[in-house]
């Protein structure tokens, strides 16, 4: 019970903000009502390369902020955020106002009551351009299908997170979406809360048709990820014996009508075919095991790629 209170008393507000200085007077003040209420609390903006005057009002409010070297989107800058976080509890949420600070109580009782690592928003009734509620549609179909991340809402930024889980996250690309269900992979439990969304007040969207093509790229590599990144000679290897069965069982066949019928192997299709299927499988065997061998090295060494650069904190 001791311990419960103990890590009951910090959280980390994680704000990734990217042009958005017509927002973040407003959010700051609603941020800071809201938290005050919930305990000791630090509230941290991450401005990933924004070109208006973000800067500049960030510089007014109080609460640290870290400037990133230039703009690397919203999972590099949630990234810097949850490596500086030093609360028990981290909450990240958008800088546009869309999210509403006041669903962070609930999303934080939720969490405790069920005893989950990290409650996701679910933005029911959206509030978003048509094309942008297509692509979210059509980005929830697919992952359904590959990754099985079972949440109504992988877009949705607002979430609280427990300590543990957001330390085992290492994001790049458009990997926020699939926060969720990389951490139901780790082992961690996850759950979704109805949160309110709001209409944008200032600025515009960042989503656009290159991010949602971006995304699809990522849930590929992330099914990739799930099922193979330890071992991926299991998938090289299955395709490789496929192919190759192909083949042998194309030329035997050849074989048997040559010994049968007498036929010209030269003037039949299956015949070159055939030896291409054999090739392409000793290649993907090699390849599969070049790459087992990439990835050990890989996940053996401690180091890892800078993902981004961080220019300042204050």
């Amino acid at each position: 019970m001791k311990r419960y209170l103990c890590l009951s008393m910090k959280f980390s507000v994680v704000v990734p903000v990217y042009n958005e200085e017509g927002n973040l007077q407003r959010l700051h003040k609603e941020l800071k009502a809201v938290m005050k209420g919930m305990g000791s609390h630090e509230i941290i903006y991450v401005d990933d390369g924004s070109t208006d005057n973000t800067a500049r009002v960030l510089g007014s409010l109080q609460g640290k902020v870290i400037t990133l070297q230039r703009n690397y989107g919203q999972s590099a800058a949630l990234d810097a955020g949850f490596k500086a976080a030093q609360g028990d509890f981290v909450i990240s949420i958008d800088a546009d106002l869309q999210n509403d600070p006041k669903d962070i109580p609930r999303l934080y009782t939720h969490l405790v009551r069920n005893k989950l690592d990290v409650v996701a928003g679910w933005r029911q009734k959206r509030k978003d351009p048509i094309l942008t509620r297509v692509l979210t549609r059509i980005g929830r179909l697919l992952r359904g299908i590959l990754i099985k991340d079972q949440v109504h809402d992988s877009g949705c930024t607002l979430r609280v997170y427990r300590r543990a889980a957001v330390q085992s996250l290492d994001l790049w690309g458009e990997m926020h979406r699939y926060i969720i269900a990389l951490l139901r992979w780790k082992g961690f439990r996850t759950g979704e809360l109805k949160v309110n969304h709001r209409a944008r007040h200032s600025g515009t969207s960042k989503y656009t048709g290159k991010k949602a093509i971006n995304g699809l790229t990522d849930l590929v590599f992330m099914w990739f990820i799930n099922k193979y990144s330890r071992r991926p000679l299991h998938l090289f290897g299955t395709l490789s014996y496929l192919l190759f069965g192909l083949g042998i069982l194309s030329e035997l066949y050849l074989a048997y009508l040559k010994i049968t019928r007498n036929i010209d192997l030269s003037d039949h299709a299956l015949f070159p075919l055939g030896f291409f299927f054999i090739l392409i499988a000793l290649q993907l065997f090699v390849s599969g095991v070049m790459l087992d061998v990439l990835l050990r090295n890989y996940f053996n060494s401690s180091r890892i790629e800078e993902r981004y650069i961080i220019k300042r904190v204050k």
